[in-house]
């Protein structure tokens, strides 16, 4: 049986926080399977903040500098799981493309990797299907998200219960093998494991069992309410940095984040300085180094604004590029439009396939 995380919030992000790389970051490292079919997706709810580009994009940009040409590679904006929090057609519509710019502006080859829009692919929603009829409401009701995200809520959807069997069936429609995700995404793959196990066991072996590529860096964390995840849905903006933020901007939030009293040596100590330790953590994860070259590298540090100063140009330099780039892609739609119809034309001739051959191994045909 699964077990739900009931420790505190304080006490989840102090385990986040001891959990960082130790060593520095190299790339090559990533694991990536000899013929392997790579699936990731990133819902479009608004530009990407730090933790989506540490945690994620950044991630799918290495994957497609090494991993092997017979490696598939597969990223979607995964539309469809947007709407489990209703919105309107004209938010989703920019949101939907807001996410291919932001995607893009990190760095991703959309010729080497396929970009797309979920939404764009009925397979999706044909295959949820089927896969729903083989899930247990038991296991779906376990899910920490679920518990999190609708708890005190009445009006919490069957969208938003359900989503984790369309996760699956999005990562199973491309066979998928490998899945770079973060560590609060781990449940959802086992479900997605679980579920294909269920298929294969019912009809005939059709899907692999994915496993986890699990990003180096651990969730970056609220800058006003270090206890907590860095989020876009937080009620206060000041907490949460965005990839296309400009530098005054990053400067006036990480000039009001939360540290602490201590000002005489900046020192990664997550039980009893996290919102110290939240910064050095999130700069170790920009310059893929470990907690220890870090804590060398601001030991001539000796006041609060000499350190945020530091905090705040690594993050500036880091999004120089990525700010400018999604500026430029946003004021040319069209091309935007050309990359997703190229991106979605790709994806549906493989979830065409793999839905012929569920359809045979289910009975359908």
């Amino acid at each position: 049986m699964l077990r739900t995380n009931r420790a505190s919030p304080l006490k989840a992000s102090l385990r986040y926080l001891s959990t960082v790389q130790t060593t520095s970051f190299d790339p090559k490292s990533l694991d990536v399977k000899p013929n392997a079919s790579i699936y990731s997706a990133i819902q479009p709810t608004g530009k990407f903040h730090l933790g989506n580009y540490l945690g994620a994009v950044r991630v799918w940009r290495d994957l497609c500098d090494i991993a092997p040409e017979s490696t598939r590679i597969v990223y979607g904006v995964a539309d469809l799981h947007a709407i489990t929090v209703p919105k309107g057609r004209k938010e989703l519509k920019d949101l939907r493309y807001e996410a291919i710019a932001s995607i893009l502006s990190t760095g991703i080859d959309h010729d080497r990797a396929i970009v797309y829009h979920q939404s764009a692919l009925s397979e999706h929603a044909e295959l949820n299907w089927i896969l729903s009829c083989l899930t247990g409401v038991g296991y779906l009701g376990r899910m920490t998200q679920w518990k999190s995200k609708s708890e005190g809520s009445e009006s919490a959807s069957l969208g938003l219960f359900a989503y984790p069997v369309l996760q699956a069936a999005d990562i199973l429609l491309f066979k998928s093998t490998q899945v770079p995700v973060g560590d609060d995404q781990s449940q959802h793959l086992e479900l997605c494991r679980h579920i294909a196990q269920q298929f294969n066991k019912s009809y005939k072996k059709t899907f692999p069992l994915p496993t986890t590529i699990l990003a180096p860096t651990k969730r970056i964390l609220s800058l006003k309410n270090p206890t907590k995840k860095m989020s876009k849905s937080d009620s206060d903006q000041a907490a949460t940095l965005y990839m296309t933020e400009e530098p005054d901007a990053i400067a006036k939030k990480i000039k009001k984040a939360v540290t602490d009293s201590i000002s005489y040596e900046f020192k990664y100590d997550p039980e009893n300085r996290p919102g110290v330790s939240n910064m050095i953590n999130l700069v170790s994860g920009i310059q893929r180094k470990s907690i220890e070259q870090v804590e060398r590298d601001i030991a001539h540090l000796d006041d609060h604004k000499k350190f945020k100063d530091y905090v705040t140009e690594v993050i500036v330099e880091e999004f120089r590029g990525p700010r400018e780039e999604y500026n430029r892609l946003m004021g040319d739609q069209s091309y935007l439009h050309e990359v997703v119809k190229k991106g979605n034309d790709r994806a549906r001739a493989i979830a065409v396939k793999t839905m012929n051959e569920v359809k045979v191994n289910a009975g359908f045909d």
